[in-house]
């Protein structure tokens, strides 16, 4: 054949097959419709009808990319979503160049130690391999059963497309269980268990973002079938948030929107999710990016992180406070009763801090808590402001040294003590004006003489000690610099970081 027209029944289908499939080949034809709108004089006989099936397949891998596997029987959510069908073959049609519909959700993977395992394994590549193989090939069946497609994306990364907000969770938390050896969805009917070789790989971590369910956000389908829009860059700001809460451990960040729209979709009609009350959506507040301001959820799934939920009152409340600027009492006192409540509903820690904290050796979740009360003591009774800030700043490094202290609240504390540190300087020296201007009131008799002994005494005392420094005395500042470079080298070693640890 070398022109449609010259069909017949004496034509084999093979041979329209090929002659077809070089004109697909060739980028003459690239979608479903140009194929019927080509192939028109052929349509009347029946035996043309698989070819283009077949046909369509064809520009499906070619075309469609991320959703080259989708079928209405496979995906049907998907399909409905994603393809415009054609009115007289229903299982064939177009993808959607634009979607601005609400019914889909984007979820962004990263593995954590990929890097490291590579490293690991870089003289014995048949691990690499079978990690490779696992991702592509079980992540995408385990997607396809979850009725979501997924793609990997530069090694380590991995986008999940799905058609609702149960199926988006439910996908990332099978995923989650595959590459983690877990069994948090439970559900039968999805095969979430390592075999053949990938039961060998080590157990890895994954942190993920998932956003969707909005029409003002739209996803564009490119013409090479990827996905482009500023909902990827969404997922992947909340997969990042998901990354810096838990570098080294599984979590999940989502959308508001998301959590509100798996709410709707269960209130009838339960999941697996939803019956076995497998999750827990803990609020945690507002991330701003590139001027959008994004409410989010930490999904709670693990059954040690449970206990969060005993203190999401608290978190709401300080949110609040924060988003009305209640710097006078609400923020700081209401943040000593948030950090308060998590050492008290945390699992026991004991950390020893390089110095004493306010005579403390070492602190455990009583002495942390009578040091919020004592911060909240100076605070709103005694009125003690700089006392009230060094509290803040003390539990904040303790904070830091405690390893299962949740991230969130201890990025909120930082930056609420880094706000109240930028008035602790303004505040003391004008104290300090004030203090100058009535000494003779506030010190009486001989500690006013005192106070004026000190205060020249100290000025001069700073202004000797300068002088010091530069006298011939004092020798060899070249050789005290550089030895005291060589005695620090550990301290002074620099790389410039980029990613994730």
């Amino acid at each position: 054949m070398k022109d449609i027209n010259e069909y017949n029944e004496t034509v084999s289908e093979y041979e329209l097959f090929s002659f077809l499939h070089d004109r697909v080949v060739g980028r003459e034809i690239s979608s479903f419709s140009q194929l019927t709108a080509f192939a028109a004089p052929v349509l009347k006989d029946k035996r043309s009808h698989p070819v283009l099936m077949r046909i369509f397949e064809l520009i499906k891998k070619l075309n469609w990319s991320y959703f080259s596997v989708i079928t209405p029987k496979t995906h049907r959510k998907l399909w409905w979503e994603l393809v415009i069908p054609d009115k007289n073959f229903p299982e064939a049609g177009d993808l959607k160049p634009n979607l601005t519909i609400s019914n889909l959700y984007i979820c962004m993977l990263d593995i954590h130690g990929y890097t490291k395992f590579c490293q690991e394994s870089r003289k014995n590549l048949s691990m690499q391999h079978t990690l490779d193989r696992a991702i592509y090939n079980e992540i995408q069946r385990i997607s396809t059963q979850c009725g979501s497609v997924s793609r990997r994306e530069r090694g380590d990364e991995i986008v999940v497309v799905s058609a609702s907000a149960t199926d988006a969770l439910t996908v990332t938390l099978c995923i989650m269980d595959y590459f983690g050896k877990t069994d948090v969805v439970a559900d039968p009917v999805i095969s979430t268990k390592r075999s053949g070789d990938a039961a060998i790989l080590p157990v890895f971590k994954l942190s993920a973002g998932i956003t969707g369910g909005n029409t003002s956000v739209p996803l564009i389908i490119t013409e090479e079938g990827y996905l482009s829009g500023f909902l990827l860059n969404i997922g992947a700001r909340l997969q990042t948030r998901a990354n810096e809460l838990s570098p080294k451990e599984s979590r999940i960040m989502i959308s508001r929107q998301v959590y509100m729209s798996f709410q709707k979709e269960n209130a009838q009609e339960r999941g697996v999710l939803a019956r076995n009350s497998t999750l827990y959506f803990f609020d945690t507040g507002i991330i701003e990016f590139k001027g959008v301001q994004l409410p989010t959820c930490e999904v709670v799934f693990k059954s040690e992180d449970k206990y969060k939920e005993k203190f999401s009152d608290e978190l709401v409340r300080l949110f609040g406070s924060i988003r009305e600027n209640l710097w006078e009492q609400r923020i700081y006192a209401d943040l000593m009763d948030l950090i308060a409540k998590v050492a008290r509903e945390m699992p026991p820690f004991s950390v020893t801090p390089p110095v004493p904290v306010r005579s403390m050796k070492t602190i455990n979740n009583d002495s942390f808590i009578l040091l919020c009360n004592n911060g909240t003591k100076a605070y709103m009774h005694d009125e003690d402001y700089p006392a009230a800030v060094g509290f803040l700043r003390d539990l904040v490094l303790i904070m830091e040294m405690i390893p299962q202290y949740d991230r969130l609240i201890l990025d909120y504390a930082k930056g609420v003590a880094d706000k109240y540190e930028l008035l602790l300087n303004s505040y003391i020296e004008s104290m300090d004006r004030e203090i100058e201007e009535q000494a003779a009131q506030i010190f009486q008799g001989n500690y006013y003489k005192t106070w004026l002994a000190a205060k020249n005494g100290a000025a001069i005392y700073e202004k000797l000690r300068a002088i010091g420094r530069k006298s011939g005395f004092i020798t060899k500042r070249k050789n005290r610099w550089y030895n005291l470079i060589k005695q620090s080298q550990d301290k002074l070693e620099f790389t410039l970081y980029s990613g994730k640890k």
